[in-house]
């Protein structure tokens, strides 16, 4: 399982049109997602005091799109990019995301 951290209304969107894609797909190539012990940090780094997020999980042997585990520059971790378009069938769970401000 892996995980993707959106706003509730780029998910609603998706869902409408069949399939996600997240801002960095046309900008870097893919799709940024976690491995469960990663979220934590990436809320702290990039969704603090957001209080419209959603956790998406997603199980990688439904995708479509190609999955590649790489190395982020910025915290010499392994995350996983989804290089493509995510297909609506490849989330199994969709979970709101509680944050202290």
């Amino acid at each position: 399982m892996i995980y993707h951290v959106t706003g509730k209304e780029n998910w609603f969107n998706a869902v409408s049109m069949g399939y996600y894609e997240a801002a960095s797909l046309p900008i870097e190539g893919f799709i940024h997602a976690s491995h469960l012990e990663q979220i934590k940090g990436v809320l702290e780094r990039y969704y603090t005091g957001r209080k419209d997020l959603l956790l998406l999980h997603i199980d990688e042997s439904r995708l479509q799109a190609e999955l590649k585990n790489e190395v982020s520059s910025s915290t010499n971790e392994v995350f996983p990019h989804i290089y493509g378009p995510l297909n609506i069938d490849a989330v199994v769970g969709v979970e709101e995301i509680l944050q202290n401000p």
